[in-house]
C-alpha cells in the first residue's frame, strides 16, 4: 500500500512530532506548513530527519486555506497513486484578542479568518480527498483541539469558538463517513509547551495551573499526541469514531 499521512501544520508542535512517529513506522509524509524564512532551517532539518526513515517526504510551504494550493496537493497525491491513511488537522493560527475591549476588540475579519483556518478547513480538505478517492476504508481523520473548546480564557474567544466548531465537524465527518469505514475523531491535547501556546497571552498561568493540577504531574508533550495518533491511525479499526479523545494525563477531569 502506498500509504501517506497528510499533515496540515506539519513543521512544528503536534504536527512535527506526529510526522516523526509515523515516518518511523514507514508511513510516507505529506506536510503542509506556512513558515517564514527565519524558521525554514528548522523545517529543512525536520525533512532530512524524516527522509532518514527511507520513506517519501513532500513538504509544501503554502496556506492550508488556499483553495488552489489544496487542489494542487490533491492532484499531486493522485499522480502518486497515494492513499491518505491519515489526515491530521493541526493548524494553530488565529486571532488572539478579547471579544469586548475598549481598545482592540476582535473584528469580523479576524473571527472569520480564525474559523476558516482552525475549523472550516478540515471540511474542505476532507471533501476533496474523499471526492478523489484518496480517503479509503481504513483511513482516519484527526482534528487537534484543546480544553479551550469548552473553557474560556481572555483573548481566546475566536480560537475557542474555532476549537468547538472543529470538534463538531469531526463528529459530522464521522457520521457521514462511517458507512465507508473511515473514522474521524478530535484529539484534545492537554496543555503543551508549543510555539502556538507561547503566543497566547497569559500562557505562563496556563502552564503553572496544568503543572499543579495534572494528576500526571507534568505537561502533555507532542510525543504523547503522536503516539496516540500513530496507534489509532495505523489500525484498520473504523469503529472508534465521532469522539473527542483526551490525551492529557487526566488534566481535563481535574478542572
Amino acid at each position: 500500500m502506498n500509504n501517506w499521512a497528510l499533515i496540515l501544520g506539519a513543521s512544528s508542535g503536534f504536527g512535527a512530532a506526529t510526522a516523526k512517529k509515523l515516518a518511523s513506522k514507514g508511513v510516507n509524509i505529506y506536510g503542509i506548513h506556512l513558515d517564514r524564512r527565519s524558521t525554514m532551517d528548522q523545517v529543512d532539518l525536520l525533512i532530512e530527519e524524516l527522509k532518514a526513515n527511507n520513506i517519501k517526504v513532500v513538504f509544501k510551504n503554502v496556506s492550508a486555506t488556499d483553495e488552489l494550493k489544496r487542489k494542487e496537493v490533491v492532484e499531486h497525491l493522485l499522480s502518486m497513486k497515494a492513499t491518505v491513511k491519515i489526515l491530521m488537522h493541526s493548524l494553530a493560527f488565529g486571532a488572539l484578542k478579547p471579544v469586548i475591549d475598549s481598545d482592540s476588540s476582535l473584528t469580523q475579519k479576524q473571527i472569520e479568518m480564525t474559523m476558516d483556518v482552525m475549523a472550516n478547513s478540515i471540511i474542505y480538505w476532507a471533501q476533496d480527498l474523499f471526492k478523489n478517492n484518496l480517503l479509503k476504508a481504513g483511513s482516519h481523520i484527526f482534528g487537534m483541539t484543546s480544553s479551550g473548546g469548552h473553557r474560556q480564557w481572555k483573548s481566546y474567544g475566536a480560537v475557542s469558538s474555532a476549537k468547538a466548531s472543529l470538534e463538531s465537524f469531526c463528529r459530522q465527518l464521522a457520521f457521514e463517513l462511517s458507512e465507508y469505514s473511515i473514522s474521524s475523531n478530535a484529539i484534545q491535547a492537554g496543555v503543551t509547551d508549543t510555539p502556538a501556546l507561547r503566543k497566547i497571552p497569559g500562557n505562563e498561568v496556563m502552564i503553572a495551573h496544568a503543572l499543579k493540577n495534572n494528576p500526571g504531574k507534568r505537561l502533555t508533550t507532542p510525543s504523547d499526541v503522536a503516539n496516540v495518533i500513530s496507534t489509532l491511525g495505523l489500525s484498520n479499526n473504523s469503529w472508534l469514531t465521532g469522539n473527542t479523545i483526551r490525551v492529557d494525563g487526566g488534566e481535563d477531569i481535574t478542572g
